[in-house]
């Protein structure tokens, strides 16, 4: 059967109308494009170009066909831009005075069509399906004896739809037995066959060639073609072409595209192996034979009485939302054939899973849908990516899914320690919570600890694996990497949903080449993206619409929705805006989470806590006053995160010198470089004020993990962790430290001897602290297995401790603040006021995303069910 009129593949609207859903929604196999999609550049490339759309173009576009030229090892003149290599086909017979044309059947239906609109005569040449369709040049050159001048065979190398390939020196000596003939031959496929010799450099005289970039660079929206000829040759089919056929957008992604190896290679040996693995799964399936061919697209034919391909790409449209290219309309195919594309491993997996049900056979475990997976990523670093997806934890776990959060890499000053010892970042455990599950350090599997400006330490499923300077670490990251899929996909094999967590922007130039926490892991989970704000910073439609800009394409493809998180006001006054990024980028705004005041959920790092946001203000019954020592290496601030939660206590943080006052209790926090810090506070002078407030026996001072090391006698560094040598300490605690090579890092349970209050925590440090035989320190911290991790001086207002989290026991925070207050001459409390528990804050932070975002949207960006 003839193609008669217009009939192609990749007809999205038309598809997604009938199959009743979005463009988005459709798994498009009927148009085959490079399943690695447009180059990263693309978007920036038409960015730049766009300002001298107000300049006509090259009108013969000059410099992108003398780049052609030398890509392919010809002269310039040797070469035709146009409108797509459609526009180019159309030009030829008459730029070739061709009186007859000879045309595979099956083949691309416009050959035959450019044909006849040029009043030529057309014959067949008849593929074989017994020979599975490879090309006959005994045939062609029969026919070409017959015709002589005037006359042109066409062929596609490789051919559409079959994939089939024909040795291209045959071809050349083919043209040289006829030379008063033409051969055209049509390379629009050939990128994709590794190895493939092209003649659109290297050609005897009668062959033209025409070229489709836009195929191979996924841009066929774009239109821009190539044809190849001999100088006379081009000459003609240039004049048959109209002037400013190629606009300037696609004249300047052409050049780029032609400059990019690295990106024709990376598409060849991708698109090899995914066409690979989905021939041997479709051919696995009952009643279904893959034709052999060599292109980025596979002949498939139906067997058995009754085939239909049609009836079959209808059922896969209405039910599964794939589309397939049909092909009853290629003359010499019948209604068994259809034609899929090679796509991605996700969009192959869902074709072969719907072909499996229509055809009576479970797709291959091998292609089986990865568990379904939402992720949260933010325009900036603070935009609530952590809360968010806490959020969306709580959610899913309330509709009755056993959910579980990831996060692929973490830099956090505030760490958690699991019951078998290992280290993960906090956000993760809060989220764990929230799913209510054990921590697991696969939720986190790398954690980095800055210890420096420059450097961090480096720990890999809960151990530390060293010390990295950027450099050092960026070389370590595709080993790490490969370390978080697997900790994934191990963790997501456990459960029936994922809620990932980015880090940072998903857009930062200098970090995307290796980023392996944002996009990277997205694409590794196939997970739908929702892109956070923080609209009470300033500026968050900018950076909406600033960071699609930057993705790629295949990277914008997977944002689901955006969110403006922390907003404070009237909602209805955003509608304009959300309108306007909606039209400008494509992406729907899922929801408006409004500033939620008093939280009470622990912060991931240390940017709240360095801006103020955690300062308490001065209020009614606020009678209690505790300062918090801002360390410029501090970490585990969330220590205090229950002490600011009671009502009778305004917590502070002094900055520097002249800050502290005279507060009830300083709090030497913990810190990720003690010794520096120790430095610091000499140098700030408030190692001095706290020397003085100590002396004045009415400020209680209290040191948690670094904090404690630094209250004490020295603090040894024998094996050069931080800097070597020793330090004398503010001699605060008869205690020294020696820092070790080992880290600790254990839950434990423990009691505050002084007041025999049970306390539970974990500890994770370095160092090493013992009391100094006649310095009057004594335990004050004993953990159940008779450890002593805490230390105080006679009269107990100078003390510190190793365990971090011993400020969440509500009987002893109650207690540490009723002394307080008997020490200010202030009536204590006598009973537990604010219970601290996160659990409440989960919930009402679920309640709010809930009703916020829609449920319905949610489980619909998750991949678990629509609306209904």
């Amino acid at each position: 059967m003839r193609n008669s009129g217009f009939g192609h593949g990749g007809e999205v609207r038309a598809l997604a109308a009938r199959a009743g859903c979005a463009v988005g929604e459709l798994a498009d196999f009927s148009a085959s494009i490079n399943p690695l999609g447009p180059p990263d550049w693309l978007r920036g490339e038409v960015s730049a170009a766009l300002s001298g759309l107000r300049h006509y173009p090259d009108p013969y576009a000059g410099p992108l066909c003398a780049a052609a030229a030398q890509r392919f090892g010809c002269a310039a003149g040797e070469v035709v831009a146009g409108n797509g290599s459609t526009e180019l086909l159309y030009a030829l017979p008459r730029a070739l005075g061709l009186t007859r044309a000879l045309v595979p059947a099956p083949a691309y239906g416009d050959y035959r069509r450019a044909c006849e609109l040029a009043g030529l005569a057309v014959d067949a040449l008849g593929l074989d399906a017994a020979r599975e369709f490879a090309p006959d040049l005994e045939r062609a050159a029969a026919w070409l004896r017959e015709h002589g001048p005037g006359a042109a065979l066409f062929l596609g190398q490789p051919n559409n739809p079959t994939g089939r390939t024909v040795d291209p020196g045959a071809v050349c000596a083919l043209a040289q037995e006829f030379p008063a003939a033409w051969v055209v031959v049509d390379e629009a496929f050939a990128d994709f066959v590794p190895g493939l010799g092209r003649l659109a450099g290297a050609r005897p005289g009668n062959v033209v060639v025409l070229w489709s970039m836009t195929k191979f660079y996924g841009l066929p929206g774009l239109r821009l073609g190539l044809g190849f000829a001999a100088p006379g040759v081009a000459a003609a089919w240039r004049a048959q072409v109209p002037p400013w056929s190629v606009n300037g957008l696609a004249q300047a992604v052409g050049l780029r595209a032609l400059a990019d190896g690295e990106y024709a290679a990376r598409t060849v040996a991708e698109t090899a192996r995914l066409r690979a693995a989905l021939a041997g799964a479709l051919g696995a399936l009952p009643g279904l034979t893959v034709l052999p061919g060599e292109a980025n697209f596979l002949l498939c034919r139906l067997e058995g009485a009754g085939a239909d391909a049609a009836a079959l790409a209808a059922r896969l449209l209405a039910g599964a939302r794939v589309a397939v290219r049909v092909c009853a309309n290629f003359e010499g195919l019948d209604g068994r054939y259809f034609r899929v594309a090679v796509r991605g491993e996700g969009e192959n997996a869902r074709l072969v899973r719907a072909l499996g049900r229509e055809l009576g056979a479970p797709a291959p475990a091998v292609l089986r849908r990865r568990t379904p997976a939402l992720m949260v990523q933010g325009c900036s670093s603070n935009a609530g990516k952590s809360v968010l997806a806490a959020a969306l934890c709580r959610i899913l776990l309330r509709e009755g899914y056993a959910v579980a959060p990831f996060k692929a890499q973490n830099m956090s000053l505030n760490s958690f320690v699991t019951r078998d010892g290992g280290e993960m970042g906090r956000a993760q455990a809060t989220q764990a919570q929230a799913c209510r599950l054990e921590p697991d350090v696969r939720m986190n599997p790398v954690l980095l600890k800055p210890v420096s400006d420059m450097g961090s330490q480096v720990i890999v499923l809960g151990r530390p694996v060293g010390t990295m300077r950027v450099g050092e670490y960026v070389r370590y990251k595709p080993e790490a990497f490969a370390r978080a899929r697997a900790a994934y996909d191990a963790l997501a094999a456990e459960h029936e949903v994922m809620v990932l967590e980015g880090a940072g922007s998903p857009a930062e130039i200098n970090l995307r080449a290796h980023d392996m926490v944002n996009m990277a892991m997205a694409g590794h989970a196939r997970a739908r993206v929702l892109l956070a704000g923080d609209i009470d910073r300033g500026g968050v439609f900018a950076a909406f619409t600033g960071t699609m800009e930057l993705l790629a394409e295949w990277e914008r493809a997977l944002v689901a929705g955006f969110v403006v998180n922390r907003f404070r006001g009237d909602e209805s006054l955003l509608a304009p805006a959300l309108e306007a990024i909606t039209a400008r980028t494509g992406v729907p705004f899922a929801g408006v989470v409004p500033f939620l005041h008093d939280l009470g959920l622990p912060e991931e790092d240390s940017v709240s806590f360095k801006s103020g946001a955690l300062d308490g203000r001065p209020g009614p019954g606020r009678e209690v006053e505790v300062v918090c020592v801002d360390l410029p290496h501090v970490s585990n601030f969330t220590d205090l995160d229950a002490l600011a939660g009671e009502p009778d206590v305004l917590l502070r943080v002094a900055r520097r010198a002249g800050e502290l006052g005279r507060p009830h209790a300083v709090v030497l926090p913990g810190s990720r470089n003690t010794v520096a810090d120790l430095d610091w506070l000499r140098a700030s002078g408030l190692g001095a004020e706290l020397t003085e407030l100590a002396a004045g026996g009415r400020t209680e001072i209290v040191g948690l993990c670094g904090g404690l090391q630094m209250l004490g006698r020295t603090v040894a560094d024998p094996l050069g962790l931080e800097g070597g040598g020793v330090r004398a300490g503010l001699g605060l605690l008869g205690v020294d430290t020696e820092l070790a090579g080992e880290k600790t890092l254990v839950r434990a349970r423990a009691r505050h001897v002084p007041t025999g209050q049970e306390l539970a925590g974990y500890e994770i440090h370095h160092g090493r602290t013992v009391a100094v035989p006649g310095g009057g320190a004594g335990v004050c911290v004993e953990r159940a297995d008779g450890a002593a991790i805490g230390y105080g001086a006679p009269g107990g207002l100078v003390w510190g401790s190793y365990l971090h989290g011993l400020f969440d026991a509500d009987a002893f925070r109650r207690e540490f603040v009723d002394g307080l207050r008997r020490r200010a001459g202030l009536a204590p409390v006598g009973r537990v006021v604010a219970p601290y528990d996160v659990e409440p804050a989960l919930d009402r932070l679920a309640d709010v995303v809930a009703e916020r975002l829609g449920l319905a949207t949610i489980l619909r960006a998750a991949g678990l069910r629509g609306a209904g």
